[in-house]
């Protein structure tokens, strides 16, 4: 990389057990160095959903690590035209997805459990992102906030479908029925999407704990008010959702973009990228 990604990047990794659970089912993971974070949101009887959101973010950040090792995520398959990061996220997820779907077949203590996902990969001035449930990824750019994933859930599915007003959602009965989790059945597919990045650009990656009690107004105030300041705003996002009730677990992961990070290309690779 001409800058590299830890210079590039300020990483901010916050979890918490929130007012009324009894243990924490989140994980959360970052690697600054390759440029990449998990979050994950655990579901399951007992301490299942801990088990699970921790085989995730465990064992998809070593097979991460050991792929990146060897392989630049931006490299192209040369069969495919596919991005090296596309391919890697898609097999380590259903790699993650068996294991834990395993677990819970083999491990009556385990049965039925599985988790969240939502990952995030920077490299070459973009980030690819994986999800699968309802923990989000929103980006502050400027003035505007959005949502970046989209829920994999009932909820989302009849606001969809015009069932319900998105302004009624947080009244609904629904909302914490995921359609689509890690570990729950033998194949599961992570929805894989690219977004260019921008100096200045803050990304949240959060679980339901945070969004379930903070309006998105207030998290957007909050982040724009201490951006200078990720630590504080990390720690003011998880007391905001504690302060509303904190009913479930909240974790935040904050990314700030410091700089630009081009990867760092061979003038071989420059040259055969004339011809694709």
């Amino acid at each position: 990389m001409v800058n590299t990604l830890s210079s590039a990047l300020e990483v901010v990794v916050r979890t918490d057990p929130g007012m009324v659970r009894g243990h924490n089912e989140d994980a959360v993971f970052a690697n600054p160095n390759q440029g990449f974070v998990i979050l994950a949101d655990g579901m399951g009887g007992y301490n299942a959903g801990e088990v699970a959101s921790g085989m995730a973010t465990m064992l998809l950040s070593t097979e991460l690590e050991a792929a990146f090792a060897t392989r630049p995520p931006y490299a192209i398959d040369s069969s495919t035209g596919e991005l090296f990061a596309h391919r890697c996220l898609m097999d380590k997820v259903a790699l993650t997805n068996s294991a834990i779907h395993n677990a819970a077949e083999s491990q009556p203590q385990y049965a039925g459990m599985g988790t969240t996902l939502v990952a995030a990969l920077f490299y070459d001035n973009q980030v690819t992102v994986a999800h699968i449930g309802d923990s989000r990824l929103y980006r502050l750019r400027g003035e505007e906030f959005s949502v970046i994933t989209r829920d994999h859930s009932l909820l989302q599915e009849q606001i969809d479908s015009g069932m319900i007003l998105a302004e009624d959602a947080k009244y609904s009965q629904n909302k914490n029925l995921v359609t689509r989790a890690l570990g729950v059945d033998p194949v599961v597919e992570a929805e894989i999407n690219d977004y260019p990045v921008l100096p200045g650009d803050v990304y949240l990656l959060c679980s339901d704990g945070l969004n379930d009690m903070v309006e998105d107004e207030e998290i957007q105030l909050t982040l724009q008010m201490l951006a200078a300041n990720l630590e504080l705003a990390a720690t003011q996002l998880i007391q905001m959702a504690n302060d509303n009730g904190g009913r479930d677990n909240v974790s935040v992961i904050l990314v700030k973009v410091l700089s630009k990070f081009p990867a760092a290309r061979s003038w071989w690779s420059k040259f055969l990228a004339w011809f694709r």
